[in-house]
């Protein structure tokens, strides 16, 4: 299963050279699998208040590939790599066209109220099988 979601680069999200700014890479990702967790159907608010439960992420492994510019039309595709009990481990790519310009491995995880690792929801686990 693989979920898209576009981006557009604005001015804001250049540095000085007209590219854009790499740590803005991480946020296209977060948006990108925050977007795709709803469209899971997945309520992030009603697990905080439910089950006192967020997802937090564990580790990003990242590669800048090639600049994105102002204006410019992107895609982001989310890709789960594996599940278990207690982390979800994701690829994620940012695509101008067919070209690669970002790739990240992320490790997502469970955090309790108290900031303790959890397990994921078995539910959530079986949205994601």
């Amino acid at each position: 299963m693989t979920h898209s979601f576009p981006i557009r680069v604005y001015y804001e999200d250049t540095d000085m050279g007209g590219i854009v700014y790499y740590a803005n890479y991480l946020k296209y990702i977060e948006r990108a699998r925050s977007d795709w967790v709803r469209s899971l159907g997945i309520d992030q608010l009603a697990m905080k208040a439910d089950d006192g439960l967020v997802f937090a992420v564990r580790r990003a492994e990242c590669d800048y590939l090639g600049p994105a510019r102002l204006d410019e039309e992107l895609e982001v595709q989310t890709r789960i790599e594996s599940v278990t009990g207690a982390r979800l481990m994701m690829e994620q790519i940012v695509l101008r066209g067919a070209d690669r310009l970002f790739c990240a491995h992320v490790t997502i995880v469970c955090i309790n109220d108290a900031g303790q690792p959890a397990r994921l929801p078995a539910n959530i686990r079986l949205l994601l099988h």
